[in-house]
């Protein structure tokens, strides 16, 4: 299977996941302890999922692709930046949800594993096309 067609089933695959972490997030927290900001995973795993099932059109595939990495970028900023801080403030005492905690680093982990596979996706197929002219030169 060509890997450039892979990857609109990777993130599909991811999409799936924030969305299903960001209802999780938010429906297995008890009722008042329930925050929309759990649902932040849903909102970076929306457009991921939408993007990876438009780049299974193959004239939508490279800006499909580029869009879906674009918010798993924003995903693994968003959940590395939030969960550092967080564990600043439990090293220093300050009472921190570990839920909350734990989810924000899944979220900055799926999206960062998303976005090296998107990178490295997107190199080989620039390879392959840099190799294909050569060849049809």
């Amino acid at each position: 299977m060509p890997e450039t067609f892979a990857m609109p089933q990777t993130a599909v695959i991811i999409g799936i996941l924030l969305v299903l972490q960001g209802l999780y997030g938010y429906l297995g927290a008890e009722l008042e302890d329930r925050s929309p900001t759990a649902l932040i995973p849903l909102f970076f795993g929306a457009p991921i999922l939408l993007a990876g099932l438009a780049a299974f059109k193959e004239s939508f595939r490279m800006h499909a692709m580029h869009v879906a990495v674009l918010f798993g970028l924003l995903g693994a900023i968003a959940g590395w930046g939030r969960g550092i801080m967080l564990a600043i403030k439990m090293s220093n005492g300050a009472d921190v949800n570990s839920r909350a905690l734990t989810m924000v680093f899944v979220l900055a982990i799926l999206c960062t594993i998303f976005v090296v596979l998107c990178v490295r996706s997107f190199i080989a197929a620039r390879k392959r096309q840099r190799a294909e002219k050569d060849a049809a030169a």
